[in-house]
């Protein structure tokens, strides 16, 4: 029997597909392990630029472990998404959150270190660097994996929703984190970074005590080559999504510096504003995931196109926010922007490829995330030192650009677009779950 017969019959007969009981349980783990994540990222952005002024870093300086992370994220996210489709999700998820949690413990504990004056900051610098590197090399697969095993079960009409909730998990986790760290770090400013890599590895146990998966990974037929980034059908989501990534970046490397810098909070004030700041962005980007595309459940090229007008608007409110009113108002619509513009893209992808090469998109998807934090720090830092408010005006310029490209590019005009014959086949295909 050769594979292509072997193949078919895989996907006619499994083993055993997913109950819609097992489906709820699995997607809710998946959301708190996501939430987790998010959780982790938003504690760490809230807290680094005090951080960073305790160890005498630069900004530029303080941006070099993320950048790293995300380099090393460009490469590893891809090979884990597409090895997720052979090995299954569940082990690239569970090696994702693990790597998450030891790699968010270290960095901490390496700068706890550093700031009490026992391990120069010459040396801690580079361990701090080489901590969050870790969650590059083997972190990177939890996202791509979690988007692909809730692709598996959803139909393409069901998908916009379904990519949706998981990037909610992630906004919900960069809502809570900010209150996270404000109740925290009463105990010293690394506590909250200790709790979030604790509850990293529980959700890790989570995932292998719980989360189904019971037939084997697809096949992998000779006659179907690895989806590469210049495939036609992905290319301009690939230039889009880094353009996006990178311009989503800038407030998050930035705005906790122009909280000390330009209004003039001290660093040890400035966490605390810089959390509700944080916090409303990421409610805003929670609604926009949770209400408004669940509710209504718009297309995907209404999502990137909407999204796209309100992060502009946003980007150019930073211009003129000179207070802690209207900046956090420019976080919000910031977040409302994002909120929208991401789940559209991701989703969007996802219905551009073929069944059996979701986890591959998922991955190469979330490489623009990390593409964008490798150009986003490096410009937005430079920019920042010419003055506080350049780095918006250039998410603005690039975040237009994206728009224009949205609107010009054939493959992103017809995103989402599905066909009545492609949504019965995808339908049966994905019920039976033959990947799991």
């Amino acid at each position: 029997m050769d594979s292509k017969l072997a193949y078919h019959q895989a996907q006619a007969h499994p083993v055993s597909a997913t109950t819609p009981a097992e489906r709820r349980r699995a997607f809710t783990i998946l959301f708190f392990s996501l939430l987790c994540m998010g959780a982790g990222q938003s504690v760490m952005f809230a807290i680094l630029p005090s951080l960073a002024r305790q160890l005498g870093l630069s900004e530029f300086q303080a941006s070099l472990p993320f950048v790293a992370s995300a380099t090393i994220w460009v490469f590893t996210s891809s090979y884990w998404g597409e090895k997720s489709d052979h090995w299954g999700r569940k082990p690239i998820i569970l090696l994702g959150l693990a790597a998450f949690g030891i790699s968010f413990g270290l960095f901490a504990a390496v700068a706890n270190l550093g700031t009490a004056g026992l391990m120069p900051v010459a040396l801690a610098f580079p361990l701090m660097i080489a901590a969050r590197s870790l969650y590059g090399v083997f972190g990177a697969g939890a996202s791509p994996a979690a988007q692909a095993y809730v692709a598996d079960r959803t139909t393409r009409h069901e998908r916009i929703a379904g990519v949706a909730a998981i990037s909610a998990a992630f906004g919900l986790g960069t809502t809570v984190g900010p209150g996270i760290g404000a109740v925290l770090v009463v105990f010293g400013l690394f506590a909250p970074f200790y709790f979030t890599a604790v509850l990293a590895l529980a959700s890790a146990a989570a995932i292998w005590f719980f989360l189904p998966e019971h037939t084997a990974p697809r096949l992998k037929l000779e006659h179907r080559p690895a989806l590469k980034w210049h495939d036609a059908r992905i290319w301009p989501f690939i230039l889009y999504g880094t353009g996006i990534a990178t311009a989503g970046s800038v407030p998050i490397q930035t705005v906790g510096y122009f909280f000390i810098d330009v209004l003039r909070y001290s660093p040890a004030q400035a966490p605390q504003y810089i959390g509700i700041g944080l916090l409303a962005m990421s409610l805003a980007a929670l609604f926009a995931q949770l209400v408004i595309v669940q509710r209504f459940n718009p297309s995907a090229r209404t999502l990137m196109r909407i999204g796209g007008i309100v992060t502009i608007v946003s980007f150019l409110m930073f211009l003129v926010s000179h207070q802690f009113g209207p900046l956090v108002f420019a976080l919000v619509m910031n977040g409302l922007g994002f909120g929208l513009v991401r789940p559209g893209y991701s989703a969007a992808a996802s219905l551009a490829v073929d069944p059996h090469e979701q986890g591959a998109v998922a991955g190469l998807t979330g490489a623009t995330a990390g593409a964008g934090f490798i150009f986003g720090p490096l410009i937005a830092t430079a920019l920042y030192r010419a003055s506080p408010f350049a780095p918006f005006l250039f998410g603005a310029a690039l975040m237009a650009a994206c728009h224009i490209y949205a609107l010009a590019s054939p493959q992103l005009r017809k995103a989402g677009l599905v066909t009545a014959d492609a949504e019965l086949i995808e339908e049966a295909t994905d019920t039976q779950v033959p990947n799991a």
